[in-house]
This record gives structure tokens, C-alpha cells and sequence, in this order.
């Protein structure tokens, strides 16, 4: 075989006679270009110099690595260092010829390319090349090989731009090696369940379009992420498909995605015996509240009657120092205003279009209303309310209680505002208001009891997981008033705890006579009874009544640490009335529940909403109105 059969030999057939003659003479003729071709020293530079002036002018050449100008050799030695880079650059044409095109391929390429190697940056060797290739016959030159011969990349990006338009140039304009695409083997990868979306929790976020409880979503509460699309039941069952799976997950960002066999066969009105896919079971639950549990605001206020409703309630429902608005506000006013549609109107204008009305109730001037998140509305079960008079002649309703119990998922609740007899000594008249409450309370009516073997026919409180009794029960400080002021000016740092030693309903509690299985927060706020209307000032009026802890909130759960609390205090910025409104957050735990259990349905006040979101805008365009007046300039003239 020939020394160009040699260079052939790479796994590609030789062309035909007629081609192969000319290969050889081809060949033949640079090699004897190879061996009397003198490489200056100052021909080198010229070409380094033209490459760096090209470089500078903004011209983006790849990176191509050159081997070094080959030394003055005798003939013996320069035909073993040609052989040897030959034999290099012949290794990598073998590589490269693995990923170039069929048409792209020839016996000479890898002499193509080691003489391009050796003599790049000769100026006078390329005129002769061009020269030499122009006197092949046209059957020759038609070749792809001849196209380009003599010609390397590095010699092609030094090439003017004018002489790049051949379109067969491109086929081999580069000789870096190029794999192709690789192509998956298998499936891809499941994506993560969790798309570090906060959670829904309501105690964490009012919106998502406000970035702001976003941004202290990650605070003291800590980050708490949304376990999005978390029913593994589901996704399970379609586990075939999982990338129509991992698509629907990264299209349904809040809901997860329902398949028309379970719209077909479930229905929410038939019970579940284990409550494994109910629409208040666990994966539903675990959706919108990851922690299993939920936020409550409570407050109770003693408006006295007819002194009119402030002017603006942000400070007694949204106060500034809480970072979350809560997921339900349970609102109980004693000696409420005369007009009580206006009373709700005024809370639904506060909370906004975030939250609904669930359920309203009253007995005489006693109000009780409950106010949900719009979205959790769902999951609440049909509200039962019920009223207990404790004055002896029952068309009297200043003095009783109301309540009102639902189910949340699979939790029940029952919320109970009262108002107990008046005066400093009547601590016995007191108890027995509460011992005919819990007698005569008659809830549940419809709700299932969720445990029901630890319910008892005479106390309502024990039929319902989670309760909540606040309100004024008028339970006072032994102590005389003179007493009460120096013990008051002498605490510092809220430590209330001297005045408590005098608390009526703290002893009362201790000695189980009332309240049994109640727990009541910390006090670390002033007593919130009686005050001068308008200011922060105790009675000042002839009766002289000492400064109390009637107003309070207490609690009771079926289970240990059900209920945490995250503030109790008081609101000291109303004053319209003599007392002042006490405000308590909590943290409830949740269960999941069954699909026995009848649904609200997502029932509201409608009409309530739309009035208190029409005067929420009314009253925005106004001020925006009184800003806009405020911030124009008056022209003056002088004369």
C-alpha cells in the first residue's frame, strides 16, 4: 500500500483511479513544498503581529491552540518530527471524523490538516497551494476534499470577510470535536412536590398580592412553605403518567388536579368511614394548613350602650403591632349600640374584601359575630347559635349569653359571649349565671359530636372541641380603691400580679367553682374597667368604683395544648366607653374530618359584604379626594 493508502487507511474507501492519481501528486507536491519551504523567524512574527491586529479590531476568533514554529532540523530529523505530528493530528482527525457528516469525510483529511498545522501563518505557501489547486482538473477540484485544501480553521477566520461566502466552506470551518445531542435514556426526573410558594395560611398571608406579608411570612412564625399539590392519593393513582403529572403541578399552582372519575363517583353528602379523600380530610387539610393549625382573633367589648360606634376600628380588628391578620375573627360586644346591622356593616367595612361574614348573632344587646376568610369559607360546616337569659324576668336581655358552634374540618367549635350580674360583692349571683349557661346552652343541635364519649348532657362546654368564653363577667378586685391606686402606681413592666392577688374570678377559678377545665392567659395589661369617657383616667365620679378585671377571654380544648396563645392585652386606643375592648390571638390544632359532617356551603351575608366594601371605597376616594385638595397650591397675587 502507498504511503497515501497509509493515510487512507482510517476506515473510508479510496476513491477512484482517476481521483487517487491525483491525491498522490497532490500529496507528493507539499510534501516537496514541506521540504523547501523556509519558516523565518521573521515571517513568524509578521503573521503573530497580523493575528493580534485582528484581534484588537474586534473580531471574535475561537480559541484554537497552534503547536509552536518548528525548528531549523537536518533532513533526516525534520521528516521523523513530520511523521510524528502527522501521526498526532491523524489520532484527532480519526476523533473528529466521528461526529462530521458522511459527505464531509475523505482519505486525505488528516494530511489536509497536518500540513495546515505546520506551515499556518505562511503567506507565501498558501498563494502556492491556491495555485496548485487551480491547476487540477475541474474533476478534481469539484471534490469537497480539494475545496478546502491547505486550508485550516485558523487560516479560515484570517480569511477577509468577502472571501467566506462559499457554502461549502462552512461544512468544514471548524476542527474542534462536536458530539451530538445526547438523548435521554429513560424519564425524567420528578419535580419537586414543594415550589417554595408560601403556604395559604391565612395567619400568614392576607393576599399574595401583598408582598409585604410575604416578605414577614419568614419571621418569628418561621418559613412555613406550602406543601403544594400534596395529594399523594392522587398523584399516586396517576403515577402512570408522570410527566402529564409534573406538568399538571407546574400548570395548577394552587388546586390540585382533578381527574373526571373521581367528579364522577365521589359525593361530599355520603359519609366516609375513615375520612380518606374527603373534601375535610387529611390531604385537604394538610393543603391550606401544613401545621394543622389555625389562627383566631377574639375580642369583647362593653360598649355601653348608647355612646355610638368609633369612627374608625382598625385598632380593636387589625392593630399595628401584629404581623398576620388570623384566619377567623370572633367579635362578642355586651350593652351593644342600638343599631346592629350598622355594628356589622362597620366590621365587614374594616376586615375588607378578604373576609366573610359566617354567622351573626344576638340576645337583646348582647352580639356575637363570626367573620372567615373568604377562601376557608368551604370548610366550614352549617352554624347553629343559641341564647340563655339569666335575669329572673326573661324579657329583659341586658344580661345572658349567646353562642355559636360550627365545625372546621374535623374540629368543633364553640364560641360563647356573656354578660354576668353587676356588682362588687355579687360573686355568688355571678357563678350561678354561669352554672345555668352551661345547663341551658343547648348546642349542638344538628353537628355530630366529634367525641362524643367525652360529652356530658349538663355542660355544653364539654361537647365541642375547642372553646372560647369571653365577655364581661363583672368580676371585681377585693381590694378598696385607694388600695388599688397605690398598688398600680407602684408595678412596673406590666407585672400585674399584685393586683391579681385581689381578682375575684382568678380565686373562683382556683377553687373550681366556676369555669371548670378553663384556662386564661397571662394579664399583662391595666385593669379595663372604669373609665372616664373619652380619656385614661379611672372613675372620677362620686361612686369612686374600683378599677377591675372585668373583661376577659377564656379557654378550654379536649386536648392538651390544643390552644396557644400569641397575645392578650387590651385595646387602650377606644375610648368610647367606660371599658376598654380586650383583644386575645390564639392558635388552634386542627383534625381532619369526614364527609359526614354538613357543609355551610359557603353561605355569607352577601349583602352585608357588598355594603361594607362599597363604603370601604367610598371612604378611600374621599381621602384620597382630601389629599388631592390638601396637596394643591393657592396662587396669590400681589398688588
Amino acid at each position: 500500500m502507498t504511503e497515501n493508502g497509509e493515510d487512507s487507511g482510517l476506515g473510508q474507501p479510496c476513491e477512484a483511479p482517476a481521483k487517487g492519481d491525483s491525491i498522490v501528486n497532490e500529496s507528493r507536491t507539499l510534501k516537496t513544498l514541506l521540504v523547501d519551504v523556509k519558516t523565518c523567524k521573521e515571517q513568524n512574527d509578521a503573521v503573530k503581529h497580523s493575528q493580534i491586529t485582528r484581534n484588537t479590531e474586534g473580531e471574535i476568533i475561537p480559541y484554537q491552540p497552534r503547536p509552536p514554529s518548528l525548528p531549523r532540523l537536518s533532513k533526516g530529523s525534520r521528516s521523523v518530527s513530520l511523521e510524528e505530528t502527522v501521526r498526532t493530528r491523524r489520532l484527532r482527525n480519526s476523533q473528529e471524523s466521528l461526529s462530521d457528516s458522511p459527505d464531509n469525510g475523505s482519505s486525505t483529511d488528516s494530511l489536509k490538516e497536518d500540513q495546515a498545522v505546520v506551515l499556518s501563518g505562511a503567506a507565501t505557501l498558501r498563494n502556492e497551494q491556491a495555485s496548485n489547486v487551480g491547476r487540477l482538473p475541474a474533476a478534481t477540484t469539484d471534490s469537497p476534499v480539494f475545496r478546502d485544501r491547505g486550508s485550516s480553521l485558523s487560516e479560515y477566520e484570517r480569511r477577509p470577510h468577502s472571501q467566506q461566502s462559499d457554502p461549502t466552506d462552512h461544512r468544514l470551518r471548524s476542527t474542534k470535536l462536536r458530539l451530538s445531542p445526547v438523548q435521554p435514556t429513560g424519564p425524567l426526573p420528578a419535580l419537586e412536590r414543594s415550589f417554595a410558594s408560601a403556604t395559604l395560611r391565612a395567619a400568614n398571608r392576607i393576599d399574595r398580592d401583598c408582598l409585604d406579608y410575604v416578605t414577614l411570612a419568614k419571621g418569628k412564625l418561621g418559613e412555613r412553605l406550602h406543601r403544594n399539590l400534596s395529594d399523594s392519593r392522587l398523584l399516586e393513582n396517576m403515577g402512570s403518567d408522570s410527566a402529564s403529572v409534573n406538568s399538571m403541578r407546574s400548570t395548577y399552582s394552587v388546586l390540585s388536579p382533578i381527574r373526571p372519575q373521581d367528579v364522577r363517583n365521589r359525593s361530599f353528602l355520603e359519609g366516609s368511614v375513615l375520612g380518606n379523600g374527603a373534601l375535610l380530610g387529611a390531604e385537604e387539610l394538610d393543603r391550606y394548613f401544613p401545621d394543622r393549625r389555625v389562627g383566631i382573633y377574639i375580642t369583647t367589648w362593653n360598649m355601653q350602650g348608647e355612646k355610638g360606634i368609633p369612627a374608625n376600628l382598625d385598632d380593636l380588628l387589625l392593630p399595628t403591632d401584629s404581623e398576620f391578620a388570623q384566619d377567623f375573627y370572633i367579635i362578642g360586644v355586651q350593652e351593644g349600640c342600638p343599631d346592629r346591622r350598622e355594628w356589622e356593616i362597620r366590621l365587614q367595612e374594616t376586615l375588607g374584601p378578604y373576609y366573610v361574614m359566617l354567622y351573626a348573632a344576638a340576645h337583646g344587646v348582647l352580639y356575637l359575630t363570626v367573620f372567615v376568610r373568604r377562601d376557608l369559607i368551604w370548610f366550614c360546616s352549617e352554624v347553629e347559635h343559641a341564647t340563655v337569659t339569666t335575669r329572673i324576668i326573661s324579657q329583659i336581655k341586658t344580661k345572658g349569653a349567646v353562642g355559636i358552634g360550627f365545625t372546621f374540618f374535623g374540629t368543633s367549635f364553640l364560641f360563647i359571649t356573656s354578660h354576668f350580674t353587676s356588682g362588687d360583692t355579687k360573686v355568688y349571683e355571678r357563678i350561678l349565671d354561669y352554672n345555668k349557661i352551661v345547663e341551658a346552652l343547648a348546642l349542638p343541635k344538628g353537628l355530630p359530636d366529634t367525641n362524643p364519649y367525652r360529652s356530658t348532657a349538663s355542660d355544653v362546654t364539654t361537647r365541642f372541641d375547642q372553646v372560647f368564653w369571653f365577655g364581661d363577667f363583672n368580676f371585681r378586685l377585693s381590694k378598696e380603691r385607694c388600695d388599688v391606686d397605690t398598688i398600680m402606681n407602684q408595678t412596673a413592666g406590666g407585672d400585674m400580679a399584685p393586683l391579681l392577688e385581689h381578682d375575684q374570678l382568678s380565686k373562683e377559678m382556683k377553687d373550681g367553682s366556676i369555669f371548670k377545665g378553663f384556662q386564661e392567659a397571662q394579664i399583662n395589661f391595666p385593669p379595663t374597667y372604669k373609665f372616664d369617657i373619652g380619656c385614661d383616667i379611672y372613675d372620677t365620679t362620686s361612686k369612686q368604683r374600683t378599677p377591675s378585671y372585668t373583661d376577659r377571654i377564656l379557654f378550654r380544648n379536649r386536648q392538651a395544648d390544643d390552644i396557644k396563645v400569641v397575645k392578650y392585652t387590651s385595646c387602650t386606643s377606644i375610648k368610647t366607653s367606660d371599658h376598654r375592648p380586650v383583644v386575645g390571638v390564639f392558635q388552634v390544632k386542627l383534625r381532619p374530618g369526614r364527609d359526614n359532617i354538613p357543609l355551610g356551603a359557603g353561605q355569607f351575608d352577601r349583602s352585608l359584604y357588598l355594603e361594607g366594601i362599597r363604603r370601604r371605597i367610598t371612604r378611600e376616594l374621599k381621602r384620597r379626594e382630601a389629599m388631592k385638595n390638601q396637596g394643591s397650591s393657592t396662587i396669590c397675587t400681589i398688588s
